[in-house]
Protein backbone atom coordinates (compact mmCIF):
# COMPACT_ATOMS: atom_id res chain seq x y z
CA UNK A 1 0.00 0.00 0.00
CA UNK A 2 1.71 3.29 -0.95
CA UNK A 3 2.37 5.92 2.03
CA UNK A 4 -0.52 8.56 0.45
CA UNK A 5 -2.65 5.98 1.05
CA UNK A 6 -1.22 5.24 4.56
CA UNK A 7 -1.35 8.50 5.15
CA UNK A 8 -5.05 9.50 4.17
CA UNK A 9 -5.93 6.67 6.02
CA UNK A 10 -4.40 7.55 9.38
CA UNK A 11 -6.13 11.48 8.93
CA UNK A 12 -9.01 10.33 8.16
CA UNK A 13 -9.23 7.49 11.28
CA UNK A 14 -7.39 10.09 13.61
CA UNK A 15 -9.94 12.54 12.80
CA UNK A 16 -12.73 10.46 12.94
CA UNK A 17 -11.91 8.93 16.43
CA UNK A 18 -11.63 12.27 17.82
CA UNK A 19 -14.68 13.20 16.29
CA UNK A 20 -16.27 10.27 18.11
CA UNK A 21 -15.56 10.73 21.55
CA UNK A 22 -15.97 14.88 21.02
CA UNK A 23 -19.35 15.67 19.98
CA UNK A 24 -18.74 19.46 20.04
CA UNK A 25 -15.66 18.65 17.54
CA UNK A 26 -17.75 17.17 15.42
CA UNK A 27 -20.36 19.46 15.24
CA UNK A 28 -17.95 22.26 14.89
CA UNK A 29 -16.09 20.65 11.47
CA UNK A 30 -19.32 18.28 10.11
CA UNK A 31 -21.02 19.44 6.73
CA UNK A 32 -23.99 21.41 7.50
CA UNK A 33 -25.96 24.02 5.02
CA UNK A 34 -26.76 26.93 7.55
CA UNK A 35 -23.31 26.91 8.54
CA UNK A 36 -21.61 26.72 5.40
CA UNK A 37 -23.65 29.35 4.22
CA UNK A 38 -23.30 31.74 6.68
CA UNK A 39 -19.60 31.71 6.12
CA UNK A 40 -18.18 28.35 7.84
CA UNK A 41 -17.06 26.99 4.00
CA UNK A 42 -14.33 24.93 5.73
CA UNK A 43 -16.74 22.54 6.50
CA UNK A 44 -16.97 21.38 3.21
CA UNK A 45 -13.36 20.31 3.52
CA UNK A 46 -13.48 19.04 6.78
CA UNK A 47 -16.36 17.27 6.95
CA UNK A 48 -14.84 14.78 4.17
CA UNK A 49 -12.71 13.05 7.35
CA UNK A 50 -15.57 12.50 10.38
CA UNK A 51 -17.85 9.48 9.92
CA UNK A 52 -20.86 8.57 11.54
CA UNK A 53 -19.65 5.52 13.20
CA UNK A 54 -16.96 2.59 12.90
CA UNK A 55 -18.38 0.89 10.22
CA UNK A 56 -18.73 3.46 7.88
CA UNK A 57 -14.79 4.24 8.47
CA UNK A 58 -14.20 1.07 7.82
CA UNK A 59 -16.07 0.84 4.50
CA UNK A 60 -14.85 3.90 3.06
CA UNK A 61 -10.87 3.35 4.31
CA UNK A 62 -11.35 -0.25 2.74
CA UNK A 63 -12.99 1.29 -0.83
CA UNK A 64 -9.77 3.63 -0.75
CA UNK A 65 -7.48 0.71 -0.36
CA UNK A 66 -8.83 -1.68 -2.79
CA UNK A 67 -8.90 1.57 -5.37
CA UNK A 68 -5.94 3.78 -4.63
CA UNK A 69 -3.00 1.58 -5.60
CA UNK A 70 -4.41 1.19 -8.97
CA UNK A 71 -4.75 5.08 -9.56
CA UNK A 72 -1.23 5.16 -8.12
CA UNK A 73 0.50 3.08 -10.58
CA UNK A 74 -1.02 5.04 -13.19
CA UNK A 75 -0.97 8.51 -12.58
CA UNK A 76 1.85 9.06 -9.70
CA UNK A 77 0.88 9.76 -5.73
CA UNK A 78 0.47 13.53 -6.79
CA UNK A 79 -2.55 13.46 -9.15
CA UNK A 80 -3.87 11.35 -7.17
CA UNK A 81 -4.32 13.19 -4.03
CA UNK A 82 -5.40 15.83 -6.28
CA UNK A 83 -8.52 13.41 -8.01
CA UNK A 84 -9.09 12.85 -3.78
CA UNK A 85 -9.01 16.02 -2.63
CA UNK A 86 -10.76 17.49 -5.48
CA UNK A 87 -13.44 14.97 -5.39
CA UNK A 88 -14.21 15.53 -1.61
CA UNK A 89 -14.65 19.23 -2.74
CA UNK A 90 -16.72 18.23 -5.50
CA UNK A 91 -18.90 15.91 -3.50
CA UNK A 92 -19.67 18.36 -0.72
CA UNK A 93 -20.18 20.76 -3.21
CA UNK A 94 -22.67 19.13 -5.11
CA UNK A 95 -24.18 18.53 -1.42
CA UNK A 96 -24.45 21.87 -0.97
CA UNK A 97 -25.92 23.00 -4.41
CA UNK A 98 -28.76 20.07 -4.02
CA UNK A 99 -29.75 21.05 -0.68
CA UNK A 100 -29.18 24.59 -0.22
CA UNK A 101 -32.66 24.97 1.01
CA UNK A 102 -32.56 22.85 3.67
CA UNK A 103 -30.35 24.90 6.94
CA UNK A 104 -30.18 21.76 8.73
CA UNK A 105 -28.98 19.18 6.30
CA UNK A 106 -25.84 17.76 7.56
CA UNK A 107 -23.66 14.89 6.75
CA UNK A 108 -20.13 13.39 6.96
CA UNK A 109 -17.68 10.90 5.42
CA UNK A 110 -15.20 10.21 3.18
CA UNK A 111 -17.91 8.85 0.60
CA UNK A 112 -17.56 11.50 -1.89
CA UNK A 113 -13.41 11.57 -1.85
CA UNK A 114 -13.60 7.51 -2.10
CA UNK A 115 -15.99 7.32 -4.76
CA UNK A 116 -13.94 10.15 -6.72
CA UNK A 117 -11.28 7.74 -6.88
CA UNK A 118 -13.54 4.94 -7.31
CA UNK A 119 -14.82 6.65 -11.14
CA UNK A 120 -11.11 7.26 -11.59
CA UNK A 121 -10.01 3.79 -11.30
CA UNK A 122 -12.33 2.35 -13.26
CA UNK A 123 -11.91 4.76 -16.28
CA UNK A 124 -8.03 3.77 -15.78
CA UNK A 125 -8.62 0.23 -15.91
CA UNK A 126 -11.93 -0.77 -18.43
CA UNK A 127 -11.40 -4.48 -17.79
CA UNK A 128 -11.36 -3.87 -14.19
CA UNK A 129 -14.16 -6.71 -12.51
CA UNK A 130 -14.90 -6.44 -8.27
CA UNK A 131 -16.27 -9.41 -6.31
CA UNK A 132 -18.11 -8.42 -3.15
CA UNK A 133 -17.95 -10.27 0.17
CA UNK A 134 -20.97 -11.30 0.11
CA UNK A 135 -21.03 -12.44 -3.51
CA UNK A 136 -17.68 -14.37 -4.03
CA UNK A 137 -18.26 -16.45 -6.83
CA UNK A 138 -19.61 -13.73 -9.01
CA UNK A 139 -17.85 -10.35 -9.93
CA UNK A 140 -18.93 -7.40 -12.24
CA UNK A 141 -16.98 -5.39 -14.36
CA UNK A 142 -16.04 -2.28 -12.68
CA UNK A 143 -17.96 0.33 -15.42
CA UNK A 144 -21.28 -2.08 -14.30
CA UNK A 145 -20.90 -1.17 -10.64
CA UNK A 146 -20.19 2.64 -11.49
CA UNK A 147 -23.07 3.08 -13.69
CA UNK A 148 -25.37 1.42 -11.15
CA UNK A 149 -24.00 2.93 -8.20
CA UNK A 150 -24.64 6.07 -9.70
CA UNK A 151 -27.98 5.62 -10.80
CA UNK A 152 -29.26 4.66 -7.35
CA UNK A 153 -27.38 7.44 -5.42
CA UNK A 154 -30.12 9.40 -7.97
CA UNK A 155 -32.91 7.33 -7.04
CA UNK A 156 -31.95 7.73 -3.22
CA UNK A 157 -31.62 11.21 -3.45
CA UNK A 158 -34.96 12.03 -5.33
CA UNK A 159 -36.68 9.09 -2.51
CA UNK A 160 -34.61 10.10 0.49
CA UNK A 161 -33.44 6.84 1.27
CA UNK A 162 -31.42 6.41 4.58
CA UNK A 163 -28.77 8.30 6.12
CA UNK A 164 -26.93 8.50 2.96
CA UNK A 165 -25.00 11.60 1.67
CA UNK A 166 -25.95 10.26 -1.78
CA UNK A 167 -25.74 13.42 -3.40
CA UNK A 168 -22.06 13.77 -2.21
CA UNK A 169 -21.84 10.26 -3.48
CA UNK A 170 -22.21 12.00 -7.24
CA UNK A 171 -20.10 14.83 -6.67
CA UNK A 172 -17.16 12.95 -5.69
CA UNK A 173 -18.26 10.51 -9.08
CA UNK A 174 -18.22 13.78 -11.42
CA UNK A 175 -14.94 15.01 -9.46
CA UNK A 176 -13.00 12.15 -10.06
CA UNK A 177 -14.21 11.82 -14.30
CA UNK A 178 -13.70 15.62 -14.69
CA UNK A 179 -9.87 15.06 -12.83
CA UNK A 180 -8.87 12.41 -14.39
CA UNK A 181 -9.84 13.65 -17.87
CA UNK A 182 -7.87 16.80 -17.18
CA UNK A 183 -4.87 15.19 -15.53
CA UNK A 184 -4.34 12.25 -18.18
CA UNK A 185 -7.14 13.17 -21.25
CA UNK A 186 -5.21 10.22 -22.90
CA UNK A 187 -7.84 7.76 -20.63
CA UNK A 188 -10.62 8.69 -23.33
CA UNK A 189 -8.65 7.94 -26.46
CA UNK A 190 -7.63 4.30 -24.87
CA UNK A 191 -10.78 3.79 -22.87
CA UNK A 192 -13.10 5.55 -24.92
CA UNK A 193 -16.34 3.82 -25.09
CA UNK A 194 -16.15 3.05 -21.06
CA UNK A 195 -15.54 6.60 -20.46
CA UNK A 196 -18.86 7.53 -22.45
CA UNK A 197 -20.79 5.22 -20.62
CA UNK A 198 -19.31 6.09 -17.56
CA UNK A 199 -20.42 9.79 -18.31
CA UNK A 200 -24.23 9.14 -18.75
CA UNK A 201 -25.37 9.07 -14.95
CA UNK A 202 -23.01 12.12 -14.89
CA UNK A 203 -25.10 13.64 -17.53
CA UNK A 204 -28.66 12.35 -16.76
CA UNK A 205 -28.03 13.89 -13.18
CA UNK A 206 -27.32 17.41 -14.50
CA UNK A 207 -30.12 17.23 -17.02
CA UNK A 208 -32.75 16.07 -14.25
CA UNK A 209 -30.95 18.06 -11.53
CA UNK A 210 -34.06 20.55 -10.77
CA UNK A 211 -36.32 17.24 -9.98
CA UNK A 212 -33.33 15.69 -7.63
CA UNK A 213 -33.16 18.87 -5.40
CA UNK A 214 -34.80 18.65 -1.81
CA UNK A 215 -37.01 21.66 -2.68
Amino acid sequence: MNYAVVALIVINVLISLKGFSDRSFFERYKFQIGPILNGEQVRLFTSGFLHVDQAHLFFNMFALYIFADPVIDQLGVFKFVIIYLGSLLAGSTLALSFHKKDPYYSAVGASGAVMGIIYAGIMLNPDMRLTFIFFPFFDIPGYVFGVGYLLYSMYGMKKQLGNTGHSAHLGGAVGGFVLTLALYPEVFMQNKTITIVLAIPIILMFVFKNKLENN
